[in-house]
C-alpha cells in the first residue's frame, strides 16, 4: 500500500495532496496487470473510469474505417488516461492498449466524482492535467498538419531529447512501427528519412539511440 500511495504522490494529478486524502484515492482503486497488446478500453466504450500507469506504456489511439492506426499518444509511468469522460460521462473518446506489460490503478467514474467534490485541490490539478493534454495534442496537431514528415520527425526527436534532458541523444523507447504510426507515416519512409537525415549529418542512428549531431538544423526542419 505504501509504494502504490508513493506512487499515486507523484502522479501531478495528485501533487500536494495530504497523506489522508492519498490514502481516500487509493481506497476507490483497483490495480489491473496488461500483457503486452492487451486493449484496455475502446472507442465508444462507456467511460466507466480513467487509469494511472504504475509501470509499462500505453498507446492511446485511433482507428480508421479501414483499419489504419493512428496513435494520439504514448504514456508511460505516473500518467493518466482516459481521464476526459470523469466530467461528461461520455464514452471514450479512443482506444488504449498496453505497448508492454503494464500495471494500471483504475478509478471508477463515480466513486472518483464524488472525492472531486469535496477536495478542491484534486479538481484543480485535474483541470491543470486536462489544460496540459491540450496544449500537446494541439502541437501535435500542428506537426501533423502543418509539416512533412521530416519535420514531423525532428520535431519529435527534439521533444524527447527535452524530454530526457539530454540534446546530444535520445533514447527510442518504442519500435520504429509504432513511431511511424505516431508521427503519421508508414515504417518504410519513416526508415528513409531516418537514413536521409543520417547522410545530410543531422543525427546518427546506433539502434534504439539517435545522436543529434546538429540539433539547430533539427529544428528549422
Amino acid at each position: 500500500m505504501l509504494d502504490s500511495m508513493r506512487l499515486l504522490s507523484q502522479c501531478m494529478l495528485f501533487s500536494g495532496l495530504s497523506e489522508e486524502q492519498l490514502a481516500e484515492l487509493y481506497g476507490i482503486t483497483s490495480k489491473r496487470c496488461c500483457r503486452r497488446g492487451a486493449v484496455i478500453f475502446r472507442e465508444a466504450e462507456a467511460g466507466i473510469g480513467f487509469y494511472i500507469i504504475a509501470s509499462g506504456k500505453v498507446k492511446v489511439f485511433k482507428t480508421s474505417p479501414e483499419g489504419k492506426e493512428q496513435i494520439l499518444h504514448i504514456f508511460g509511468p505516473g500518467e493518466p488516461i482516459g481521464e476526459v469522460p470523469v466530467f461528461h460521462g461520455q464514452p471514450y473518446p479512443a482506444n488504449a492498449a498496453a505497448l508492454s506489460e503494464a500495471e494500471l490503478y483504475f478509478f471508477p467514474r463515480q466513486r472518483f466524482v464524488a472525492l472531486l467534490e469535496k477536495n478542491s485541490s484534486l479538481a484543480l490539478n485535474m483541470l491543470a492535467v486536462l489544460a496540459m493534454r491540450l496544449r500537446r495534442f494541439a502541437t501535435q496537431i500542428e506537426h501533423l498538419t502543418l509539416r512533412e514528415v521530416p519535420g514531423r520527425l525532428a520535431m519529435y526527436l527534439l521533444y524527447m531529447a527535452r524530454e530526457q534532458k539530454n540534446m546530444q541523444q535520445v533514447a527510442l523507447d518504442i519500435p520504429k512501427g509504432q513511431l511511424a504510426s505516431l508521427l503519421g507515416t508508414s515504417p518504410e519512409t519513416l526508415s528513409r528519412i531516418f537514413q536521409k537525415m543520417s547522410e545530410e549529418g543531422l543525427i546518427q542512428v546506433e539502434g534504439k539511440r539517435i545522436l543529434l549531431l546538429d540539433p539547430e538544423a533539427l529544428a528549422e526542419r
